[in-house]
């Protein structure tokens, strides 16, 4: 499947078969691909939950006020992010470039994000996202269906899965081989609508 055919047959999928069972082989394919998204200074915040203990799914279905596709999916993630990343071993995120790139970005990623925290957070969820769209379309190369979710209580999922206190969640991610197909798309916008030159009209 091309990137083409993937963008334009990705659909969000409500209903799985829960007997499907993704093996750990084409879990690790997946996830190898979801790191390879970009993050600003290479920063690489974000964490990725895959829950598979019955119970806590049952809980998250629960949090997520019955949405059956948390229990039916073959995979669930929560992705997340370390709102600190920038600041815990930073040199980690540059090792393999030269001393001079290194001399440069270290002492720019502490200068960029120490007490500008909205930075932090919009990094986190910036990054995370771009991750999904990897993961997503990825799923879809290997012949499954997804849906990215935010119909849940953040806080009840954030203490089922233990969330550190200087974490946020961003989505999670439903993956499994559909047993329906989703609704027909309800409606795009017109491209000129959304797709604009140099600036907004007045």
């Amino acid at each position: 499947m091309n990137i083409k055919e993937a963008i334009t047959s990705r659909r969000s999928v409500k209903h799985f078969d829960p007997e499907h069972i993704m093996t750990a082989e084409e879990i690790s394919e997946l996830m190898k691909h979801a790191i390879l998204s970009p993050t600003a200074f290479n920063i690489q915040h974000w964490r990725f939950v895959q829950v598979q203990d019955k119970e806590k799914r049952q809980q998250i279905q629960d949090a997520s006020w019955g949405q059956a596709q948390v229990t039916e999916a073959s995979l669930l993630l929560v992705l997340c992010a370390d709102l600190n990343a920038w600041e815990k071993q930073p040199e980690r995120y540059w090792r393999d470039a030269p001393e001079e790139v290194q001399g440069y970005l270290l002492p720019a990623i502490e200068e960029y994000y120490t007490n500008h925290h909205q930075a932090q957070r919009d990094e986190c969820i910036r990054s995370t996202s771009i991750a999904a769209m990897n993961i997503m379309l990825m799923a879809k190369e290997m012949g499954y269906d997804s849906c990215p979710m935010d119909g849940f209580d953040f806080d009840k999922v954030a203490k089922i899965i233990n969330l550190p206190h200087d974490h946020i969640i961003t989505m999670m991610i439903t993956i499994g081989k559909k047993r329906q197909d989703a609704r027909p798309r309800s409606g795009q916008l017109p491209l000129e609508e959304v797709f604009l030159i140099d600036s907004f009209r007045t």
